[in-house]
Order: structure tokens, then C-alpha cells, then sequence
């Protein structure tokens, strides 16, 4: 995946030319995303191996993890709706599965309010990709792109373009689509909570989302921004308020997957840009965050913030990592959130969005706060005397935390020229290239 960066064409699986056969399409978007879920996917493997190790069935674990992140890649490579469709469904599937893979009550609740919520999320995805092969005839995206471009039944394809703009909010967790994200991210054990919010709600979402809206309508995305500032505003308040802290990270990930939508929503160069730079960062940040908690739940047994104080002193590792994560996610300089979330409020300015600027400032303001109740209530001050005798999390578990987070300070350096030209540029371009597309499949 990461050798992917530069490459750009397709591949007809079978030796079957489009439309009748399965493309797979690679441009400067599909490529970052793909080195981004792959990343976040092997730290997440290699926390796993001693993880794991307090569940029964690992290799089902194993299967079922393998199979989420192949749907990933699939959806990722998708050059035609319907094995899209077949993509984001074997990785939905997997996803319901991974979130109640113990037994207890609530995780069993909360994959089934998951499950019922994709559901309906792939019953709004397959009527709109009906309509789109009743209009047209073909599933293939290039040929549809070209259609829709010269196609005088414009007002037709506003009804499945609104039934896709909605399954993929509801997978993306966007506001007011997210009731599933709150109970899904804390059930599941943490490496999936790390995939979950660092990249499977943005391949199934917001990859999704965009791609359709931007390379396939052609539509404007301006609508979208104020679903991110909705994001931001409600996201961060409810996170705050939380003592569980997988379930505080699981509302942070709506507000800050806000930003992300916010910025592609101004539709603008330097908003795409950083939208796209702030979905790499939060995909690291983010995971790192949830593989921490993992951690010290994986050695006091308590997701409780309350029951915790001190654990820097037992947990150094754990607690140095979570405090650069914390640190990177309220976009404290230098870390790569600082960055990123810098460059969406000032495209917000540039493009006469005040308001929007100063809502996503705000935003920032309650996520140091919340994050600093984290590191108060968890990390600092005195320790329990029950948990003085407390280890630091097991050898694979740290080295996967401390790989994100020199990653947190590392993926800052996407912004020089040398980096930044193959790596950002190439996807801000080909969303910016609308129904071009298209031209990659000969």
C-alpha cells in the first residue's frame, strides 16, 4: 500500500474490459486512503497478538479482522457501484461481528443496533445503485461519470445521489447519523475500536461520500459543511461529559470527523486539503488514543476514567503515548493535528466562512478540555495503592502505541513540498478533477 503512491490506472479482474467486467481503479485518493487503513491495520494486528490473548477463538478474530480490512481495500479500489456495494458489506459485515465478539450484553446491544443501523445505511446504497442501473444501463463508475456529464435528466439523479449521501452519513457516523458509534466503539475489543474510528467509518463513509459526490455526479459539496460544524458543535459537548473513556473517544471521533467533513465541504483547494490531511491525522491519533485505552483496561479491567489516577507512574509508555495523542488531537503545536486543523480554518476564512472558523476553534478548545480530563482523571496525580502493582501494557501492545506515536509528529512533515506532492496533492487533485475521472479507465 504504501508503494501505491504515484500509481495511477485500472485493472479489469478476468481480463473482462469495462463496463461488463470488475475494474479496479487507482488515483492519487484511492492510494493515500490505501496507505492509511494499511498502517493503521498492521499496528492494529500487531496490538492484537497479546491483546488477544484474554479472548477464546483468535482465529476467528483473525478471519473476521482480515476480512473487514479486505472489504476496505475492495471499497477502496471499487471502479464499479455494485462490488462497491459487495465491498462495504463484507467489511460491514465483519465490522457487526468484530464489535460483539465478547459476550456480554451491552456488546451483543451494541452490534445489533449497529447491524440494524448499516442495514438500513445498504438498503438506501442498493436503491440508489438500482436507479442508477435503470437510468443508465451500466454499474461501471467511469461510464456513469461520463453519462451523468452529457445526461439531460439532471433532476432525476438528485433522489439517489440524496439515498447515497445518507447510507454513507450513516456509515461515516456524521450527525444526526451516529446513534450507532456511541455503543459500537466502546463494546468492541480495541484494536477494532482503532479501526472503527481511525479508518473504517472514513473508507465507508467519507472515502465513499466523496468519491460519488465529487467524481461521479460531479455535484457541489458546499451542503456538507454544515453537517461537519454540526458535528463539531454537538460532538465534542457530549464527549466531555463522558467517564467511560472508550465511549468519550467514540463521541470525539463524531467531531472530529466533523472537521474532516467540514473542510471538504467548502469545496475549495486548500479546504479539500486539509480535510484529507486532518483524515490521515485523525487516523492515527485516534487509534493511537482507543490502543491506549485498550491498554489500561487490558490491566486494571475498567474502562472507568473515575476508577484510574496515576497510571503514568505504572504505565509510562502507555501514559507518554496518550498524552501525545491528547495533545495531537486538540491540535497543540507541533503535532500533526496543529496542522491540519490550522489549515481548515484558515480555508474557512479564505473562503468567507467566519462563523464556521470560529465554531471549529471552538471545537479545538473542548477537545483540549476533554482530553485534559483524561490525562488528569487517568495519567496524573496520585496512584490507587490497588494499582501500584500494575505492569505496563505487554511488548507488542507498546510498540504498536509508540509507532502511532512518532506518527503523530512524523505525518506533520506531509506538508513539505517533496512529501506533499506525492502523497496530499495527487488526491486533492483528483477529487478537484470531478468527472475526469473517468479517463483513467481507457
Amino acid at each position: 500500500a504504501l508503494a501505491s503512491f504515484g500509481i495511477k490506472g485500472s485493472y479489469s479482474v478476468g481480463a473482462w474490459p469495462p463496463p461488463f467486467g470488475i475494474n479496479l481503479v487507482a488515483d492519487g485518493f484511492s492510494t493515500l486512503m490505501l496507505a492509511t487503513v494499511n498502517t493503521i491495520a498492521f499496528c492494529a494486528t500487531l496490538y492484537s497478538v497479546n491483546y488477544m490473548d484474554q479472548y477464546t477463538s483468535k482465529r476467528h478474530y483473525y478471519s473476521l479482522f482480515l476480512l473487514m480490512l479486505a472489504g476496505m481495500n475492495g471499497v477502496l479500489l471499487s471502479g464499479d457501484f455494485f462490488n462497491m456495494f459487495v465491498f462495504i458489506e463484507i467489511a460491514s459485515i465483519s465490522s457487526y461481528a468484530l464489535v460483539g465478539f465478547g459476550t456480554e450484553a451491552e456488546e451483543l446491544e451494541a452490534s445489533f443496533k449497529y447491524m440494524v443501523m448499516g442495514g438500513i445505511a445498504s438498503a438506501f446504497m442498493l436503491l440508489a445503485v438500482a436507479m442508477l442501473y435503470s437510468s443508465f444501463g451500466v454499474l461501471n463508475m467511469a461510464d456513469i461519470a461520463r453519462a451523468i456529464a452529457v445526461s439531460p435528466r439532471a433532476t432525476t439523479l438528485k433522489f439517489p445521489l440524496f439515498l447515497f449521501i445518507i447510507a454513507f452519513a450513516i456509515k461515516g457516523a456524521i450527525i444526526p447519523f451516529h446513534a450507532w458509534l456511541p455503543d459500537a466503539h466502546p463494546s468492541a475489543p480495541a484494536p477494532v475500536s482503532a479501526m472503527l474510528s481511525g479508518v473504517l467509518i472514513k473508507t465507508l463513509g467519507i472515502y465513499a461520500m466523496t468519491r460519488i459526490i465529487m467524481n461521479i455526479f460531479a455535484a457541489d459539496v458546499t451542503g456538507l459543511a454544515p453537517l461537519g460544524i454540526i458535528s463539531i458543535i454537538i460532538g465534542m459537548p457530549l464527549a466531555l461529559g463522558q467517564t467511560d473513556i472508550k465511549r468519550l473517544l467514540a463521541y470525539s471521533s463524531i467531531s472530529q470527523v466533523g472537521y474532516i467533513v467540514l473542510g471538504l465541504g467548502l469545496g475549495t483547494p486548500l479546504g479539500i486539503f486539509g480535510a484529507l490531511f486532518h483524515l490521515i491525522n485523525h487516523s492515527i491519533f485516534k487509534s493511537l488514543l482507543f490502543l491506549n485505552s485498550g491498554a489500561v483496561a487490558y490491566r486494571l479491567g475498567t474502562r472507568e476514567l473515575n476508577d484510574m489516577g496515576g497510571l503514568n507512574k505504572v504505565m509510562p509508555i502507555t501514559g507518554g503515548t496518550s498524552f501525545i495523542a491528547s495533545l495531537s488531537i486538540a491540535g497543540i503545536p507541533p503535532f500533526n493535528g496543529f496542522f491540519s486543523k490550522l489549515i481548515i480554518i484558515l480555508a474557512c476564512v479564505k473562503a468567507g466562512h467566519t462563523g464556521f472558523a470560529l465554531w471549529a476553534v471552538a471545537g479545538s478548545i473542548l477537545t483540549l478540555s476533554s482530553f485534559m480530563k483524561v490525562q488528569k482523571l487517568a495519567f496524573f496525580g496520585k496512584i490507587a495503592e490497588k494499582h501500584k502493582g500494575i505492569k505496563e501494557a505487554p511488548l507488542l501492545m507498546s510498540v504498536s502505541v509508540v509507532i502511532l506515536a512518532v506518527l503523530c509528529i512524523a505525518s506533520s512533515f506531509l506538508l513539505l513540498p517533496g512529501l506533499r506532492n506525492i502523497t496530499l496533492q495527487p488526491a486533492v487533485d483528483a477529487l478537484l478533477a470531478g468527472a475526469e475521472y473517468a479517463k483513467i479507465i481507457k
